[in-house]
């Protein structure tokens, strides 16, 4: 069976994600990568003073130093990924209640979702981050109640998915990566995984 570039680049190291996330588990074996996932004690610390791509960046180095098993030919991916509306910070919904007014804020307008990712190896570490804008549609009441009851999105940022019914029903438009709006930027993290494995090998 033929190898994927980026499986014949990564021969020689073990990949492992720091992610609990099914959508970013399935992006990155879609684009060619075998991990292993792992998992570490990191507790978030949203400073909201930062702009939202040294948040995101910052929140995945976090995550990614938090991790300490690292041994000789692994790269750990850590990532994070928020959503930015009217010059704010929006995570993931603690309860329906804030789901619900998350959804209501974000209708009929245009947010902004930023992801930061974060490799490393016992010697290097590279960041970097991807944005992309999104405008949704104006949600009616019973819309959102029917996504959040059938979906239950509490684990995801902006308390939505765009790959599930309120992304297929409500995006309207999109400027940038939607791999990006999932939590995962693939088409950065194949180049950036590319010039990580160059660098390694120059320093060896």
């Amino acid at each position: 069976m033929p190898i994927s570039p980026l499986q014949n680049i990564l021969s020689d190291f073990r990949v492992l994600l720091c992610s609990n996330s099914p959508r970013r588990k399935q992006l990155l074996k879609e684009i060619g990568i075998d991990f292993t996932i792992v998992k570490n004690d990191f507790i978030e610390e949203i400073n909201t003073q930062l702009a939202p791509k040294d948040l995101v960046i910052n929140l995945s180095k976090g995550k990614s130093l938090a991790y300490n098993k690292l041994v000789d030919k692994e790269i750990l991916i850590t990532v994070d990924t928020i959503v930015w509306h009217d010059n704010k910070y929006i995570g993931k919904p603690e309860d329906r209640e804030e789901a619900k007014f998350i959804l209501n804020t974000l209708s009929g307008d245009w947010h902004d979702v930023y992801s930061g990712v974060t490799l490393r190896n016992q010697h290097i570490i590279q960041s970097f981050f991807d944005v992309t804008r999104v405008k949704f549609k104006s949600f009616s009441e019973e819309e959102i109640d029917y996504y959040i009851d059938t979906y239950q999105p509490y684990d995801k940022a902006g308390s939505y998915g765009a790959q599930e019914w309120l992304g297929y029903i409500g995006i309207e438009k999109i400027e940038g990566s939607f791999f990006n709006v999932m939590g995962l930027p693939t088409h950065k993290l194949y180049e950036e995984l590319i010039c990580f494995v160059r660098k390694i090998k120059n320093d060896l």
